[in-house]
């Protein structure tokens, strides 16, 4: 009380070196905190992605936070053309424009579609025509469970030119419709043109080839039984391409090519190389994975 009445103030009796100490608390508090509920929040925002290929855990999420650092600036541009590559056709021939605008995607793994997401109706149309693709081309492809995801359903070829996880195609995500596929440089080109998909977050090629293929895309979600038939041609080109383009496609329509071989092997009959020469014959593994590893 004596102090009030005199205007004497206990912050006045502090030496200097408290005074010091007192005001750096303040100032950490001041930046740490904020820092604290931001990170919370995107944990938040983390787990409301749902399952994916890396645990719902913080450690999970602080691995995906540091890949973050090293995340496309642009997904929406064709990757450079290997050089096996350059000069080959792919599987589409063309493609309808996809009506704007594009949808919002976040998160690496899980990376998933959160606007524009399919209907139940569109989805499952989607799925039975993936499991149509596989009971129709039992001697090369399969349906199982998503080996990027670790769970979910798949569709795998069974004697892939380049074996990504497991030989995976494809993978639907049922919380919004869209899905991850693996496709020739010029069919990943037309796509992402007329605006059907972006990049994988991480389908840098090269070291990030332990977590996705180079020609690693999301497709968006089909939001009409039109857009449903669109994007089963794209994953009639992935089918065609990951399985090394034998037997798997068909006729050309919707913008679908004819048979042939994919290119996906290397010249000598191997499987390719990365860009530092070393195989690749089983990239493409969950974060979870290569955390473990």
């Amino acid at each position: 009380m004596e102090s009030i009445l005199t205007g004497h103030s206990p912050l006045n009796d502090l030496s200097s070196s408290q005074t010091i100490n007192l005001t750096t608390s303040f100032l950490l508090l001041a930046v740490v905190l904020p820092f604290l509920l931001h990170l919370h929040q995107e944990y938040l925002a983390f787990l409301a992605l749902g399952p994916g290929g890396t645990p719902t855990t913080f450690v999970g999420f602080l691995r995906v936070k540091a890949l973050g650092l090293f995340a496309l600036s642009d997904p929406y541009a064709p990757a450079p053309i290997p050089q096996r590559f350059r000069g080959t056709r792919g599987y589409l021939v063309g493609l309808p424009k996809r009506l704007p605008p594009r949808p919002f995607t976040r998160g690496i793994a899980p990376h998933r579609q959160v606007t524009q997401k399919a209907t139940s109706a569109h989805y499952q149309q989607l799925a039975r025509a993936i499991e149509a693709l596989a009971i129709s081309n039992p001697p090369h492809l399969r349906i199982g469970t998503s080996c990027f995801e670790k769970h979910g359903t798949g569709l795998f070829s069974t004697s892939p030119a380049k074996r990504t996880c497991g030989g995976e195609i494809c993978h639907a995500h049922p919380s919004d419709g869209s899905m991850h596929l693996t496709l020739h440089p010029a069919d990943e080109a037309l796509v992402l043109e007329a605006g059907w998909g972006e990049r994988h977050p991480l389908a840098r090629g090269g070291w990030f080839e332990r977590f996705v293929p180079r020609g690693f895309l999301m497709v968006y979600a089909p939001r009409s039984e039109e857009e449903v038939g669109v994007v089963v041609g794209i994953v009639r080109a992935a089918a065609w391409f990951v399985d090394g383009g034998d037997g798997v496609g068909g006729e050309v329509k919707d913008g679908v090519g004819e048979r042939r071989d994919s290119g996906y092997a290397s010249a000598d009959g191997g499987y390719p190389s990365a860009d530092n020469g070393s195989p690749v014959d089983d990239l493409g593994q969950s974060v979870e994975d290569v955390g473990a590893s």
